[in-house]
């Protein structure tokens, strides 16, 4: 089954409105490929989703870089996915790693935030990765799938989310996963699904792949047969360099 190539940009807690006004002309202004064969998400911070929004080429999509795990009501610095409906945001990242580590999500809490925000028809990009001493002890794959499970328990359909594995090792550091270690995660993730959820989802779900992407690796991870894009982080803001993946021959 053939997957459509996916390249998002994770802006993170950068920027101010003159910079993104800046970036967002660029990426009007790039040549990239037709949305028929490639989705183009960028996920700028809170304050800048309308700006981005209202801005933006309507061929590229924009995603909220996180959102409440119900409802609205007295969660003081939440946003809610019918915020981002109401703003009509189509998409959203749950499951980040800098959120896993930094402010103590846990699987079971990143899996209830994707079920909430899918019932409320968000599409969603959902993180899985581990960490450096988890890879050197051999538990890669016993950590990603535990991620995962911690996902399918909570949702049936599996259309409108997207998987972005992200070794946070290589987040931030220069340090990227070679095309094989990258395609030997996307594989067994895929496998995963075909042996816990069904062939069907394991063969039409994006996984794609975030860490350390640039322009000079891009090239060699997009031909991994596994990998079906890229959620790429700091080196978003460099639009050159996102419109360089986004000319990835697919």
């Amino acid at each position: 089954m053939a997957r459509k190539f996916f390249v998002g940009g994770n802006w993170k807690c950068n920027g101010t409105s003159e910079e993104v006004k800046k970036i967002v002309s660029t990426l009007n202004d790039g040549q990239v490929a037709s949305a028929d064969v490639v989705d183009v998400v960028v996920s700028p911070p809170f304050v800048f989703l309308p700006l981005v929004k209202s801005s933006l080429r309507p061929d590229f999509q924009v995603a909220a870089q996180n959102c409440w795990v119900k409802k609205g009501g007295a969660y003081t610095g939440e946003i809610s996915a019918e915020m981002l409906l109401n703003l009509d945001i189509p998409w959203v990242i749950l499951g980040h790693s800098e959120r896993r580590l930094l402010l103590g999500e846990s699987n079971e809490f990143v899996g209830d935030k994707v079920a909430y925000a899918l019932s409320k028809g968000l599409k969603v990009i959902a993180c899985v990765g581990e960490t450096l001493e988890q890879r050197e002890s051999g538990a890669t794959v016993e950590v990603v799938a535990a991620q995962t499970k911690a996902i399918a328990e909570r949702i049936s359909d599996w259309t409108n989310v997207v998987l972005a594995y992200e070794p946070v090792w290589a987040i931030g550091t220069g340090k990227v996963a070679t095309p094989a270690q990258a395609q030997e995660v996307h594989y067994e993730l895929r496998k995963w699904l075909q042996i816990n959820v069904s062939v069907e989802v394991a063969e039409s779900t994006r996984i794609i792949y975030g860490g350390s992407v640039n322009g000079a690796n891009c090239k060699e991870l997009a031909a991994q047969p596994d990998v079906d894009g890229f959620l790429v982080g700091g080196a978003s803001l460099k639009v050159c360099i996102l419109i360089v993946l986004l000319k990835v021959p697919l």
